[in-house]
């Protein structure tokens, strides 16, 4: 058995270096034109406030990278129609928040977000959706419902459909581009999980989500669904290990992004410029992304912030302090979680053996 001194350097060495490339070029490059076309059409329309509906519906690209071109097809399908309607609900949440007082309109978006973390991250096991977990769909939801309305509901459907089906076009053209699986008359394996399985996958995504939610909003920080979205970050990894490492890189990977942030958001800017920062940023973190998660948080966590900046601008500084904190609650959740979960299952082992 690994002693704790060696555990300490694979750890370290995981988070230093890069994994070898898959010609990520190809796949990050299809991302960003997926987020590029969107994004310069509402610069062309004066519509920079509805950044996040085209946002949400350009991360329909992010999934079902390395995949054969028509399993690519259905499940970015299922994706982009999953992120259309968690954009959709996020609007209904801002337009209801608008009547009601700002303490209920937190506590509905805390419970509304850590459904449908738990929703989302059950129906992405079953499917097999890549990347797993739930971050994408509570991100779309929690901050959509956490910004003032930008648009009518119909509008916010409409903008991210129609960017999650242009997304889904160019997956089918990255065929062409030479983003091929090596196995693409292989079928996907159909595992069959028992309602206890999912169950317990709801309520990991679910609890984690919802408690650190909890946290944030009790701290007084401005934006607890940041904290929501730390907690479940680690729990798609494989493994309580990876997890727990997970959720390490994603304190220490979002902690250094903020530098990068502050770097781009110290000089005045206009729309486009902002816009040209958010596309580039999302084809780096696409090159990155499946080779060390740390360093792609780098350019992940500005883009993150540049895309609310442009959909609904914040003071830069208590913008900055929030996401570092709020990540570092829902970090230690998440982690939290993966501990207790480990400790259960055992617990649970050992009632089975003794009986």
């Amino acid at each position: 058995m690994p002693s704790a001194s060696s555990r300490i350097r694979d750890t370290a060495r995981r988070t230093l270096s890069l994994a070898p490339g898959r010609v990520d070029h190809i796949p990050a490059f299809r991302i960003a034109v997926g987020l590029a076309i969107p994004m310069a059409v509402l610069l062309l329309t004066d519509r920079a406030e509805w950044a996040m509906y085209v946002g949400f519906g350009a991360f329909t690209g992010i999934y079902s990278r390395y995949e054969p071109t028509g399993m690519r097809f259905r499940r970015q399908c299922l994706a982009g129609g999953i992120l259309t309607a968690c954009v959709t609900l996020g609007a209904v949440l801002a337009q209801v928040g608008e009547s009601m007082p700002p303490v209920a309109e937190s506590w509905l978006a805390l419970v509304v977000g850590a459904v449908v973390a738990g929703a989302a991250a059950t129906v992405v096991l079953v499917t097999g959706l890549k990347p797993g977990g739930a971050i994408f769909p509570l991100f779309a939801v929690a901050a959509v419902g956490a910004a003032p309305p930008a648009a009518p509901i119909g509008a916010a459907f409409l903008v991210a459909g129609s960017c999650a089906a242009l997304c889904v076009l160019l997956g089918l053209l990255g065929h062409w581009a030479g983003e091929r699986h090596p196995g693409a008359d292989v079928r996907a394996a159909r595992e069959q999980f028992t309602r206890g399985r999912l169950g317990t996958e709801f309520a990991r995504f679910a609890i984690a989500a919802l408690a650190a939610g909890v946290l944030g909003l009790l701290s007084g920080l401005p934006f607890p669904y940041w904290a929501q979205i730390a907690a479940i970050a680690p729990l798609a990894a494989p493994g309580r290990t990876l997890q727990v490492e997970r959720g390490l890189h994603r304190a220490l990977g979002t902690t250094l992004g903020i530098v990068t942030t502050a770097f781009l958001l110290s000089f005045p800017a206009e729309a486009w410029q902002l816009v040209v920062w958010v596309v580039v940023l999302q084809f780096v973190a696409e090159l990155y992304v499946l080779r060390n998660y740390a360093f792609a948080l780098l350019f992940i966590t500005p883009l993150a912030l540049l895309m609310v900046q442009l959909a609904h601008p914040q003071p830069t500084g208590p913008l900055l302090a929030a996401r570092v904190l709020e990540t570092l609650i829902g970090s230690a959740v998440g982690i939290a979680v993966v501990v207790v979960g480990a400790l259960w299952g055992r617990r649970g082992d050992r009632r089975a053996r003794t009986s």
